[in-house]
C-alpha cells in the first residue's frame, strides 16, 4: 500500500492575522442599540449585539484552532466593552 502524504499547513502571514483581529474589533463593537429600551417582565433589552453573532459565525469557520480561540476572546471582551459606549446603531 502506498504512505498517504500531509500537505503541509501553510501558516498566515502577520498581515493577514492583524486584519482578521482587526474585523473581529469592529464586529464586537457592532451593536443594534434601541432608543427606548424593551421590557421583558423583569428583564430589560438595551440592544442586540448583532456583531458578536457576525463574528461568531466568521470565528467559527477559521482554520487555525488556536486562532479561534483568540478571536472568540476577542469578540467577547470588545463586546462587552462597547455595551457601555456610545457605540452602534440606534433604532
Amino acid at each position: 500500500m502506498a504512505k498517504k502524504t500531509k500537505k503541509p499547513v501553510r501558516a498566515e502571514s502577520d498581515g493577514v492575522y492583524f486584519l482578521k483581529l482587526v474585523l473581529y474589533v469592529v464586529l464586537g463593537s457592532l451593536w443594534l442599540k434601541f432608543a427606548v429600551p424593551l421590557h421583558f417582565g423583569g428583564f430589560i433589552l438595551n440592544g442586540i449585539p448583532l456583531g458578536l453573532v457576525l463574528g461568531l459565525i466568521f470565528a467559527s469557520h477559521d482554520h487555525f484552532q488556536v486562532d479561534r480561540k483568540i478571536e472568540y476572546a476577542v469578540l467577547i471582551v470588545v463586546t462587552i466593552l462597547t455595551y457601555f459606549l456610545p457605540a452602534g446603531i440606534v433604532i
